[in-house]
């Protein structure tokens, strides 16, 4: 027994030993690093910290800071030694701003849809404060004043790399909010105005920013009319007692909150031609979003077309007009309590109708207060009556005009018989007409269809497209059309290698002569010379258009070229080009239908001495009268007859 005791013993005191030569050098090393560490106090570090981060003086930011009189240690805690310990677990935010804030560490926990604990580029308390130069929030220097609160949020909310890092889908809310009534309030030295606080403060605390999805969020959908209501607080109970208000009390996400008509960020006053609430932009910017829905107008019952109706009646036509004082969709239906003419409280029940045009037309009387203003007919009004004098007007427009339109074709159709039985000279050869005619149809119909594209709303649009499936066949008879414009070109092309068209190249191209007798025919039309220039083969009016054709006819094809086969240019050409061909190709084709409109028919058909028109685009030939006019220079033996 004894023997047993002896031997635990042993083996005891070995494990002892053993345990303490391992620990040994931890103890001896903790204690020679303790010997390299010297306590230091506040007093010492402006030694080597004389200067902020901001290059300002410490002590002087200090100075004129709420925690003057603090010394350094009192925050920055771990630093009480030199050299200076590291202690990675250790803050000023968390744990020395805390020590004495702890009401704002508690709240402090996310801001916006990141958490302050897992994100380290989440804003700390020096984001928002300041370092050494903290201010009470009532001090306008202070980072935290009213007036200075949106330059702090833009530290990070203007941050391009902190945007695209965490995907903030606001763009430039600081920068918009400046233009906003509210930011130019906040810039003026109000402090009743709203900045970012007093709408994304939760439960009236900076220090609980949420994110919209939040439904504690003061920017969550259900919560926006509240927060407004902080300052707006008659309008807040309007809009809870109209059939929006009902409908977001319901919980329906797709009823309009006050963001939906005023916007975020950059609210505009209503008297701002700009604001999406003002009078002249409210019907289509604002109302017709929602009440052109037919999802909308499925879900909850109420009728389409109102924006259409109201445009096309005497409001919504002076209103278009620029007038800021004629009725809008406010104005009938109210603004904040809106609600449907079923509810003995609205602005357009039976019983109230009058008394709300009346506003407007003192007097009116019950019957027209009652007349239908959002029509289906094209007058604004649905009467039996209206619908039967509208249709007697179209058949009116129709026979009448009609008739008018015949008259003068037959009369135009006869002058131009007359003009054809004179002595002609041929201007045009058969192949020399056809390439005429394909090259005028394939620009007409060019022209329509591609100008179609760009005024897809537009009356002539729907003249020629309006039909079932139209704008499909748009793009196929322009594309059909440009090919055709392709091979009146190549067929000109390789007749320019004839003989009758090199002499017709030759004749064509421009000489000296040219220019001076555009300046002798510009004298004798003002008036300046009584000597009527002579004309070879070609005028430099027919020159400068055929060049003009040349030039326009190569850009297009080209620019069509490479818009039609995007797909395969893309992989070659760097989307720049792409960008410049679609620019050109609707540029030039305004500046080619515009010289013929004004250039080509005036010489050819509105030109007194031509009128009613020069008939070689349709039979290649001209009168003899009107050539030797036009074309007075040109020899004897150079004249074409059959």
């Amino acid at each position: 027994m004894i023997e047993k005791r002896r031997n635990m013993f042993f083996n005891s005191a070995g494990v002892f030993l053993i345990l303490l030569l391992v620990a040994s050098p931890g103890i001896l090393l903790t204690q020679q690093e303790n010997e390299e560490y010297e306590s230091i106090t506040s007093n010492l570090c402006v030694d080597c910290h004389d200067k902020s981060k901001t290059d300002t003086m410490i002590v002087e930011d200090l100075a004129g800071s709420i925690h003057d009189g603090f010394d350094c240690q009192d925050c920055h805690q771990d630093k009480g030694t030199m050299p200076h310990k590291t202690d990675p677990n250790f803050t000023v935010i968390s744990d020395s701003c805390k020590g004495c804030h702890t009401d704002a560490a508690e709240e402090y926990t996310t801001h916006g849809q990141e958490s302050v604990d897992d994100d380290p580029e989440a804003p700390t308390c020096v984001s928002c404060h300041g370092g050494h130069n903290i201010l009470p929030s009532d001090d306008e220097a202070s980072m935290t004043h009213p007036s200075t609160v949106p330059r702090t949020c833009s530290n990070c909310h203007e941050n391009i790399n902190l945007t695209t890092k965490y995907d903030f889908l606001i763009n430039h809310p600081i920068e918009i909010f400046d233009t906003s009534v509210h930011g130019i309030a906040t810039k003026g030295g109000s402090k009743e105005a709203a900045s970012c606080r007093d709408c994304h403060s939760t439960g009236g605390s900076s220090h609980k920013i949420l994110s919209p999805g939040n439904s504690n969020s003061t920017i969550n959908h259900f919560n926006i009319p509240k927060t407004c209501g902080q300052c707006h607080e008659s309008e807040e109970k309007e809009f809870w007692e109209g059939i929006h208000g009902i409908l977001v009390k319901r919980g329906e996400t797709d009823s309009p909150v006050c963001t939906h008509c005023h916007g975020e960020h950059g609210i505009i006053p209503p008297g701002d031609p700009r604001s999406r609430v003002s009078s002249i932009r409210l019907a289509e910017s604002t109302c017709t979003p929602c009440h052109e829905s037919a999802a909308l107008s499925e879900k909850y019952g109420f009728r389409t077309r109102r924006s259409e109706t109201y445009i096309d009646s005497y409001h919504g036509l002076k209103t278009k007009a620029g007038d800021t004082t004629v009725a809008n969709c406010a104005s009938c239906h109210g603004v904040h309590k809106i609600l449907p003419s079923s509810n003995p409280e609205s602005t357009i029940h039976t019983n109230n109708i009058q008394t709300t045009c009346g506003e407007c037309h003192p007097g009116i009387t019950s019957t027209l207060a009652h007349a239908p203003i959002h029509g289906e007919g094209e007058t604004g009004l649905e009467t039996k009556a209206a619908r039967v004098v509208r249709t007697v007007y179209i058949l009116a427009i129709i026979v009448i005009i009609g008739m008018m339109a015949l008259h003068w074709l037959i009369d135009i159709f006869r002058q131009i018989i007359q003009v054809m039985k004179k002595p002609q000279v041929r201007r045009m050869r058969n192949d020399e007409l056809i390439q005429h005619t394909l090259l005028m149809v394939s620009f007409i119909v060019l022209v329509i269809s591609g100008f179609s594209l760009r005024s897809n709303n537009s009356f002539f649009t729907r003249l020629f497209f309006g039909w079932e499936g139209g704008f499909e066949w748009r793009g196929i008879i322009h594309r059909i059309a440009a090919v055709v414009l392709i091979i009146s070109t190549v067929w000109h092309s390789f007749y320019l290698l004839t003989r009758r068209g090199q002499r017709f190249f030759s004749d064509m191209f421009p000489k000296p002569k040219d220019f001076i007798q555009f300046f002798q025919r510009t004298f004798y039309n003002l008036g300046l010379s009584k000597k009527e220039p002579k004309f070879e083969r070609f005028s430099y009016v027919e020159k400068a258009e055929y060049w003009a054709l040349i030039w326009g006819n190569v850009v297009m094809i080209l620019t069509g070229l490479i818009l039609w086969f995007d797909n395969f240019f893309i992989q070659f050409l760097p989307k720049g080009i792409l960008d410049v061909s679609l620019v050109v190709h609707y540029y030039e084709a305004i500046l080619a239908s515009l010289a013929i409109l004004i250039w080509h028919l005036y010489s050819t058909v509105f030109n007194p001495q031509v009128y009613p028109m020069n008939p070689s685009w349709l039979t290649g030939k001209m009168p003899e009268t009107m050539f030797r006019h036009e074309h007075g220079a040109v020899k004897e033996e150079d004249i074409e007859r059959d």
